[in-house]
């Protein structure tokens, strides 16, 4: 889950440039085995896959303050209250975009209910007024159903760890509630439709963010890039004029030239040999891709300049090489990787704000929104939005009510989900919108909200769309039955078309 730790790579660099040569063959790929594929068991077929589809999971991690994204207009007062001075200025009809104050949705929803969002959010405004973006509201973890008396009572299980961030995020990862596993539903679904796609040699879990738990299988490894491209291999580069990168490199090619008989030894060396050739596949492929660049067709599309941006710029140019059904991909059979299913992975972290809530939240919900916005406009002009759902998650809502400062760890909260016309239900907001009264009848103490609608069935709406057999989101969600019966109906929420 954590973001690749850059000072313990350099330092690892310098000790790398004091050891052996045949040392450097061995030690300066350790970290580079977590951009590739294993070598994989082959998984269970299904040829019904259809068409090319693209999952992107963003993890605000963290906690996002969610009832400070998706805002009551209509009972605003309740939520002044409750908020204190935690709460966002109120919508001024007669001056709408009045700094600082509550952004208005389209629409009425709920029982005729307006709602709105932060102010630093106007290009999450711009696509849900735009029917292109949706709000999931007061999901999160649940083993089954639960009333207030039954929290209370301790009459029903709750998640393993509740409150915690470790167990909490792990939980949204791996749809597992009560128990500690390292295997995330990202990771197995692609091992059940992985063999779906032409391209074996890199992975369909892409991770903007380093290793994760997300897209990690029983017979899957996440394949890491950065915001520029493929990692590769530490030190290995042929051209390179640096001494160190010429050993290193040499020393490389001489273990890969060798014939192992131990079978430890030959799986780590053809592991290896994987790992370069992916490398090499995929940043040939990426670099001849420019449409988003300077001079590109498609240029003047991510201009907010964040990292959060620079890393949907890279999933969108990944889309756009990774599929022939790329309206204005790269021209040329040996320029498109070859995939029918994808997964990417953002760890946008940061939201644990504890302190400085209001400050923290102007300068990163809009690194957020203006992110969404530019993807969905790249999305568009490569013909893709109908076939990637983008969908943010968080371990978990925060209180309502504020420590002075800041709000603290709590339960349910807010989601987006993001797609073309054909994808998703936009302009609504799905689950239930709770009363953000004390003393509601979801409020559990210090404006903890108590979940009303349970991540299996987020995970399990997605995965039926992705291809999945009822029995395979069975296997991945076991607590989705709880809830919902997807043989029934393939749409547990509705967010789906």
């Amino acid at each position: 889950m954590n973001p690749i730790d850059y000072k313990k790579l350099v330092s690892r660099r310098k000790f790398m440039g004091q050891v052996s040569c045949a040392g450097m063959g061995y030690m300066t790929l350790m970290n580079s085995l977590l951009n590739f594929k294993a070598m994989n068991a082959a998984a269970a077929s299904n040829s019904s896959m259809g068409g090319y589809k693209a999952i992107v999971c963003i993890l605000q991690a963290g906690g996002n303050d969610s009832y400070n994204t998706l805002i009551p207009v209509s009972d605003y007062a309740e939520y002044s209250i409750t908020r204190s001075n935690l709460a966002i200025p109120a919508y001024n009809p007669n001056n709408p975009n009045a700094v600082g104050s509550v952004r208005l949705l389209n629409g009425t929803h709920q029982g005729g209910k307006q709602y709105g969002v932060h102010p630093s959010l106007d290009g999450v405004q711009s696509l849900f007024n735009n029917n292109k973006l949706s709000f999931i509201s007061n999901i999160g973890t649940l083993m089954s159903p639960m009333n207030k008396a039954q929290f209370q009572n301790k009459s029903v299980t709750r998640p393993l760890g509740l409150f915690s961030h470790s167990d909490q995020i792990q939980q949204w990862q791996t749809a597992i509630m009560d128990q500690r596993t390292a295997t995330g539903w990202a990771g197995k679904i692609a091992d059940i439709v992985g063999d779906q796609n032409n391209n074996q040699n890199i992975s369909m879990n892409i991770t903007l963010s380093g290793t994760n738990i997300f897209q990690s299988g029983n017979s899957t490894v996440e394949y890491a890039i950065s915001p520029t491209g493929s990692i590769g291999i530490n030190g290995y580069d042929p051209q390179s004029g640096w001494i160190y990168n010429q050993l290193r490199t040499q020393a490389i090619d001489n273990m890969l030239a060798q014939t192992y008989q131990d079978v430890f030894k030959k799986t780590y060396v053809d592991t290896i040999a994987q790992s370069k050739e992916a490398h090499e596949e995929f940043s040939e492929a990426i670099e001849k891709y420019t449409e988003f660049e300077e001079g590109g067709d498609h240029e003047g599309i991510f201009v907010s300049g964040t990292s959060f941006s620079d890393r949907m710029k890279m999933i969108a140019r990944s889309i756009a090489v990774s599929t022939e059904d790329a309206a204005n991909g790269p021209i040329g059979s040996g320029d498109i990787l070859g995939f029918n299913r994808q997964i990417f992975f953002v760890n946008f972290g940061g939201w644990d704000h504890h302190d400085n809530l209001l400050g923290a939240q102007v300068a990163m919900l809009k690194q957020l929104g203006d992110g969404l916005n530019e993807f969905n406009q790249a999305l568009e002009a490569i013909g893709m939005d109908d076939q990637v759902l983008t969908m943010t998650t968080s371990e978990f809502g925060r209180t309502l009510t504020s420590n002075g400062d800041g709000s603290d760890h709590a339960w349910g909260g807010n989601v987006m989900v993001m797609g073309g016309p054909n994808l998703v239900n936009g302009g609504q907001i799905f689950g239930n919108y709770p009363s953000l009264a004390l003393n509601g009848p979801n409020e559990l103490g210090n404006g903890v909200m108590l979940p009303t609608t349970a991540t299996d069935c987020y995970f399990g709406e997605v995965s039926k769309w992705f291809g999945l057999t009822n029995g395979d989101i069975n296997d991945i969600f076991p607590r989705l039955s709880e809830f919902h019966s997807i043989s029934s109906s393939p749409r547990p929420i509705g967010f789906l078309k």
